[in-house]
């Protein structure tokens, strides 16, 4: 890949002034897309581009590239096309569902204008990867493509795979710059709160070894002496999957040598949410990686809102949608599922503190789509109390059900009053999952389901 561009390696100075160059026509595209008389061409990658040992340990994530289908209502506009790219073939029982959906016109007039690619490759890389190594493809989609000032790539998370990616296609591409990542990481997301001025959990980041980590859990137990639990985060994690629970003893020495052999003893007990990763494995990631501790919040009540946001290229923060996030696994930090909208005793405390974060962003340079994580707690008879818990600098668990419903009914998200407003007036409500699972469910095809 990176021996045959012309750009050189990846973040190369080359690719990087390239980018820098196509980045400002992202302005013009968003203006004007809306427009039903303006051609342009959307170019989809649903590539997950993360650490693929850790995705492994996602059921079904193979599936996930069909996550973003919900994008093909921009194809409701006539001008509009669209080349949505996939690892491995999209059934067409599947296919033909969602361009059924895309409201005013017949499948026959939106066919000609989509242009599915499968890659055929089941390999565990990102398909961005993929793509990337496959240069005549890349040149078979610009070709399809057209123009290309007007054209742009959506993916569904940015790292330095799209950028090089959005840099041999020629277009811009519509997600945060890769360089501003590490505002997404466990780490950066508690410097962007201090500097929001927003609460957020007692602990600490930038944490590398296990000796950064019982030094941290020291100081936040001298802070909490009743403390019995904290979460250990590695910085570029998802879905609760990075996260390990340790569990303090009851009583620690008051001596500072034993106290530390107590806490290094515990982190070799710490608890995962499934049976695919061990404390050796995750110390040793966040070396790499690095992480953050945190202090498990207890309350009488605690729930864990999401509030979706998106950065447009001229500065304009739009708040999208606020739900609350379903979460479970042995350790209760996995993301199951979630519920449209958030709880309105607490959706106005997230959403002016999302807005106070979002603007930190902006001013940061991030554009695009992201979501910001919270906890809310309420003790018997008080006030419910937010806590920001993470930046994901991408499309998250609650955007494509969000965006589906949009697909489905064309309403809008009321800030005012946190509900999901129909063109008829009516409100919508929803619970959605990523984890329906049982074994009877083993051998159907979509078919089975739509029927």
């Amino acid at each position: 890949m990176e021996s045959d561009s012309r750009f050189g390696p990846l973040g190369s100075p080359e690719e990087l002034r390239a980018f820098a160059a196509l980045q400002p026509r992202l302005l013009d595209i968003l203006a004007r897309h809306s427009d039903p008389d303006w051609a342009h061409t959307s170019i989809v990658v649903p590539s997950l581009s993360v650490d693929q040992e850790e995705l492994s340990k996602v059921d079904g994530a193979s599936f996930y590239e069909e996550r973003l289908l919900f994008t093909l209502i921009r194809l409701a506009h006539p001008p509009a096309r669209m080349v949505y790219l996939t690892s491995q073939p999209i059934h067409p029982e599947t296919l033909e569902y969602y361009l059924q959906h895309v409201p005013g016109l017949p499948i026959g007039r939106v066919k000609p204008r989509l242009l599915v690619l499968s890659l055929g490759d089941a390999s565990p890389k990102p398909l961005t990867q993929k793509i990337l190594a496959r240069p005549r493809l890349i040149r078979r989609i610009k070709e399809w493509v057209g123009p290309q000032d007007r054209a742009y790539l959506t993916v569904y998370n940015s790292t330095p795979l799209e950028r090089r990616l959005a840099v041999e296609l020629g277009v811009p591409l519509n997600a945060v710059d890769p360089g501003l990542l590490w505002i997404g990481s466990k780490s950066g997301s508690r410097r962007v709160f201090r500097e929001a001025g927003v609460d957020l959990a007692p602990g600490e980041e930038d944490l590398r070894t296990e000796e950064d980590l019982i030094q941290a859990v020291d100081r936040l137990r001298s802070a909490q002496p009743r403390l019995e639990r904290v979460v250990v985060k590695l910085n570029d994690s998802f879905a609760g999957e990075g996260n390990g629970v340790l569990r303090l003893p009851a009583a620690l020495p008051s001596e500072q040598g034993p106290r530390h052999a107590a806490i290094g003893q515990a982190l070799r007990e710490l608890q995962f949410p499934g049976d695919r990763e061990s404390s050796a494995g995750f110390l040793s990631k966040l070396g790499e990686t690095g992480g953050v501790v945190e202090a498990w919040i207890e309350a009488a009540e605690v729930h864990s809102p999401s509030v979706q946001m998106r950065i447009l290229p001229d500065g304009t923060v739009e708040t999208i949608s606020a739900h609350d996030q379903v979460l479970g696994g042995t350790t209760g930090q996995v993301y199951l599922g979630c519920r449209f909208p958030s709880s309105p005793a607490y959706t106005p405390l997230i959403l002016s503190d999302a807005e106070k974060i979002a603007r930190v962003l902006r001013d940061h340079g991030v554009v695009g789509r992201f979501g910001i994580d919270f906890l809310t707690t309420r003790e018997s008879g008080g006030g419910w109390e937010s806590r920001a818990i993470e930046i994901n600098l991408r499309m998250g668990g609650t955007t494509p059900p969000y965006m589906a419903l949009q697909f489905l009914t064309g309403g809008s998200f009321d800030t005012q009053s946190g509900s999901y407003v129909a063109p008829d007036g009516s409100q919508k409500h929803y619970f959605a999952t990523d984890n329906l699972k049982s074994p009877d469910y083993r051998g159907l095809l979509p078919e089975d389901l739509f029927d």
